[in-house]
């Protein structure tokens, strides 16, 4: 299996990566963090989906798909830190003023799992978040401490994952995911 990762500009691919199994579901299509949460609140059902398609033709588009062949297996939601809410965050901390980006949410699909796919991705969202003239990127994930972590809240991502490519903790945070605490983890690309 080789797994590449290219910008998530493909809206159907994007679509089947985070978007509901029902037209006009309410799901999150990785927009809670990236949004206003008063924007957030007002799009509903098929809107949703609209607004990233819009994302994914704009530039640069949203994060990064990670695929086996031509199927799409992974997602990772990467942008300048400014254009989310982590900017504005009372329970994760600024380091410095520093223009960084964040990686905030990393998907892969079920039947896709424990293939190594997450860490393509992380790998690729520090590419392109470089690639677009990114200083520094930090991310958010859990530190679960070696507990195992329920798939559907592992989306910020493991703190040892993050380790292994380059991160390095830059500050705790009053963040809680699931129960467990959430770090800053940050890769200098300077």
């Amino acid at each position: 299996m080789t797994i590449a990762v290219r910008s998530a500009s493909a809206f159907e691919d994007v679509r089947t990566l985070v978007g509901p199994k029902s037209p006009g579901a309410n799901v999150c299509w990785c927009l809670s963090y990236r949004i206003p949460s008063k924007l957030n609140n007002e799009l509903r059902g098929p809107a949703r989906g609209e607004y990233v398609a819009e994302l994914c033709r704009a530039e640069p588009p949203p994060g990064v798909l990670a695929y086996d062949g031509d199927e799409p297996v992974g997602w990772a939601a990467v942008a300048p830190r400014s254009d989310t809410s982590f900017a504005r965050s009372r329970k994760i901390p600024h380091v410095d003023d520093l223009p960084v980006w964040s990686l905030w949410c990393i998907r892969v699909r079920p039947g896709h799992r424990k293939r190594g796919i997450s860490h393509a991705l992380i790998a690729g969202a520090v590419e392109f978040a470089r690639v677009h003239g990114a200083p520094a990127i930090e991310a958010y994930p859990l530190d679960s401490g070696g507990e195992k972590v329920d798939a559907t809240m592992a989306y910020a991502g493991i703190r040892k994952n993050f380790e292994r490519a380059g991160f390095a903790h830059a500050a705790d945070t009053t963040s809680v995911l699931a129960g467990h605490p959430r770090v800053l983890m940050r890769l200098d690309l300077r």
